[in-house]
This record gives C-alpha cells, sequence and structure tokens, in this order.
C-alpha cells in the first residue's frame, strides 16, 4: 500500500479474501464441468456449489503446520463441504489454481489501471487544447533553444500516454490466460475441454502450451508495461518540477489552502506531489529488474518467482494506480502563469532566434554556413557576456550583417509567430483538431 489515500479497490484485488475467492470459484467451475461430463453425480456437484466456502484465519492456521498454501485452502473448504469434497482438486496441481487466480487478478487491477489512464488521457487532450497556441520557451540541454508553445508540451504527453495505454492493454490481453493442464502441462490426469469450460467462465483463454505453471515471460511483459507507464508519469513529474523552479514559475502543480511546504521556510511551494510521482515511478520501474529474472525457472517449474510476485505484482499495480491518480490531480488543477512564461521567453534578449539569423544570413547573402555561424556566434556570445545588449541590438548595428539583412528584416526574424505555424499540422496529426 502507498498511504491512506491509495484506492481501496485495487487493494482488495490483492487480499486473501479475494485471492481465495477466486480459487474457490475454479474449483467450483472445474467440478462443474466434470459434472457435466458425467463424472460428477449431480447431487455431489449440488453439495459442493452450496457448501464451499472458507475462513481466512483458519486457512492461515492449516498453513502454518502444512507449509503449503493450497493445502491448507483445500484442507479448509473440504472441511465445510463434507464427503463431496472429494471431487474437488481432481487431477490438477496447486499452480493450476494459484497460476489461474493470479492471472484474473491481474486482468482485475489492470481493468482499474485503464480505467484512470483514460481519465488522464482526457485531461492531458484539455490542457493540449487550451494551451495549443500559448507560446513557451522550448529547451534542450536545459538551456533555452527556441520557442514552441506549452500546449506541445501536453501534446507530447497525451500522444505517449496514448501509446501507453495501447501497451497497458496488450500486457492485459497476454495474461488473460488460464491453465489447468497438470503436473507438467500435459493433461495426464485432466480433459482439455475441462480448462477450456473454467477459462470461458473466468473471461480468459486457456493457454497454448503450459509447463506445471504459466510462463513468466508474460507476468515479465506486465510488469514492464506498468514500468514504461511509470517512466513515462515520472517524465512529465520532472517537467512540471523543472518548470516551477523558482527562476521561471512557468507552471506549478496545485497548492491547496492551508497547505505547508517546509516546517522552516513558510514561503516554500514545493512540488511534492510530482516529486511523489517521480520516487514511486523508481519502485515500479526496480521491479521489473524481478519479474524479468522471474522468467529463467527451473525445468518445468520452481517457485522462486513466487516469492517474488508477492510483493511486485500488488505493488506495482497498487502504486501504479495510484500515481495516476496524483497525476490527474496535478493536470487538472495545474497552475499556468502566462505571463511568467512570456517574461522567460525574452530572458536571453533574442538568442532564441540565432538560427533563423543564420538562415537569412545563408539565402540571402551567399555566405558560408561557416561563415554566417561564426558571426551570430559572436554576437550571440557577446549578449550572452553583456546583461544590456540584445542579439537584435548588435545585428542592427553590424556592417557585415547590414550589407545583407535590410532593418525590416532583422525585425521579421525576432517574431514568434513563423515559430508556430505548424502547430496545426502536428494537433491534425494527433487528431487535437
Amino acid at each position: 500500500m502507498i498511504d491512506r489515500y491509495s484506492n481501496p479497490e485495487i487493494a482488495k484485488i490483492w487480499e486473501l479474501e479475494n485471492k481465495f475467492n477466486i480459487w474457490k470459484e475454479i474449483e467450483i467451475l472445474a467440478c462443474e464441468a466434470r459434472m457435466k461430463r458425467g463424472e460428477i453425480p449431480k447431487e455431489d456437484f449440488e453439495q459442493i456449489r452450496s457448501k464451499a466456502r472458507f475462513q481466512v484465519d483458519e486457512i492461515l492456521e492449516i498453513e502454518s503446520k502444512v507449509h503449503h498454501d493450497v493445502i491448507a485452502f483445500l484442507t479448509n473448504m473440504n472441511s465445510y463441504i463434507g464427503p463431496a469434497g472429494r471431487h474437488v482438486h481432481y487431477g490438477l496441481t496447486s499452480s493450476d489454481i494459484g497460476d489461474t487466480a493470479l492471472c484474473v487478478q491481474m486482468v482485475q487491477a489492470m481493468d482499474l489501471i485503464l480505467k484512470k489512464v483514460d481519465q488522464l488521457i482526457d485531461a492531458i487532450r484539455e490542457k493540449a487544447i487550451q494551451y495549443k497556441s500559448l507560446p513557451c520557451i522550448g529547451r534542450s540541454h536545459g538551456i533555452h533553444a527556441e520557442p514552441m508553445t506549452l500546449g506541445l508540451k501536453f501534446a507530447l504527453f497525451y500522444e505517449e500516454m496514448k501509446r501507453n495505454r495501447e501497451r497497458l492493454f496488450q500486457a492485459k490481453k497476454e495474461v488473460s490466460v488460464g491453465k489447468l493442464s497438470g503436473a507438467v502441462g500435459t493433461y495426464s490426469n485432466i480433459d482439455p475441454d475441462i480448462e477450456s469450460y473454467v477459462c470461458e467462465k473466468l473471461g480468459l483463454e486457456p493457454d497454448t502450451i503450459s509447463t506445471q505453471v504459466v510462463s513468466r515471460d508474460r507476468h515479465a511483459s506486465y510488469c514492464s508495461a506498468l514500468g514504461v507507464t511509470a517512466a513515462s508519469l515520472d517524465r512529465f513529474a520532472t517537467e512540471v518540477r523543472l518548470l516551477q523552479k523558482t527562476e521561471g514559475r512557468e507552471v506549478e502543480e496545485p497548492f491547496a489552502s492551508g497547505q505547508k511546504g517546509s516546517s522552516a521556510m513558510p514561503h516554500k511551494r514545493n512540488p511534492v506531489i510530482c516529486e511523489r510521482i517521480s520516487g514511486i515511478s523508481r519502485v515500479i520501474r526496480s521491479n521489473v529488474s524481478s519479474a524479468l529474472q522471474n522468467v529463467a525457472l527451473w525445468h518445468e517449474r520452481d517457485i522462486s518467482h513466487s516469492s517474488a510476485e508477492r510483493i511486485i505484482l500488488p505493488d506495482s499495480t497498487i502504486a501504479l494506480e495510484y500515481i495516476l491518480d496524483k497525476m490527474l490531480f496535478v493536470i487538472k488543477n495545474l497552475h499556468v502563469y502566462p505571463d511568467a512564461i512570456e517574461r522567460t521567453l525574452g530572458l536571453t534578449r533574442g538568442l532564441i532566434f540565432s538560427q533563423k539569423v543564420l538562415l537569412h544570413l545563408i539565402e540571402k547573402g551567399g555566405i558560408s554556413r561557416e561563415d554566417a555561424y561564426s558571426i551570430v556566434q559572436g554576437h550571440a556570445m557577446a549578449v550572452w557576456a553583456d546583461s544590456s545588449q540584445t542579439l537584435k541590438g548588435r545585428l542592427l548595428e553590424d556592417p557585415k550583417v547590414k550589407k545583407v539583412l535590410q532593418p525590416e528584416d532583422i525585425e521579421s526574424i525576432f517574431r514568434i509567430e513563423p515559430y508556430l505555424e505548424k502547430i496545426d499540422l502536428i494537433y491534425k496529426r494527433l487528431g487535437l483538431e
């Protein structure tokens, strides 16, 4: 669990009560399939279906003695069923129940995650459209580069989250399988039709081939999709954190009335939600490593994967749903400061237009790229060194430049609008018209 604000719905998926309920359902469905095949008397099946139940604390008490969770579960459930319980778990092995149930839990968790992803995508889309035409500075290496728009930052995140949704959806499909194929996957004591019946009732596909377990490349792919999505959330949380730095304060994560940023400095408004998203994202990504290591098991099965999965699957799904919710809150309530964004655009006193100057000198003056670059860079370095100077001012006074560019040419270079002319094209590609 992340904290008391975590979604209890996704947490309950990983509680023992839900896991044992799925185990019970699988066992009943397997008996129902056998009853339909004439392998179990109908009256015995009715006894199984009506009396099957369990008590978590009783299972744990039994497990403390037998040191086997499935045996403890079956012992407890059969104590309520009575003599008809002899039909339960017939021809099955523990992983038939455990792995099939685990896939059900993973699907349940992913359904909640996808729901939150859809909400986030909608919120990002709204911001991308809202700020489509708001000019802001673009950066490379953290240094001012050229103008763009704030909407483009959201548009990029929008498209990335759509890709993440597709990855998550495919990961859900990949684990939407079950197996009731026996000790080493050969159906030696159970008919494949029973597996098909149970899986259909559970909304799963029978695994095309399994050993004693469902192969863990499926689980690794699932965790990888969670990890990539977490990485995207970290990327955008980091973007907000950088834009919130005091020097620019172009945007700011929500800061509630009565919230306090520092125990020592009353003025602080810290990006703590985005920092939390970044930190938890690291945990989710680190869990991917364990999932990848779980792929290699001894021969047809060992249980080295099981202990790790009991940690990484609940933690990763709960954590991702949590930071998706936090990012949704940040996006929907983000503070945007247009005046600060405009002020930041002018911080370098025209240096952000240097490429336009370079290209105009080459195009209009027939100057080699190397010579044009030398002219522009020389003026740019002087502007960096002297805060009283502007790039436009220096160009207007340079005899070499004046031979090539008229004052009106220079004026036209230092305009934002040309940088934004292709924004509509980008938005059209994204379906954000």
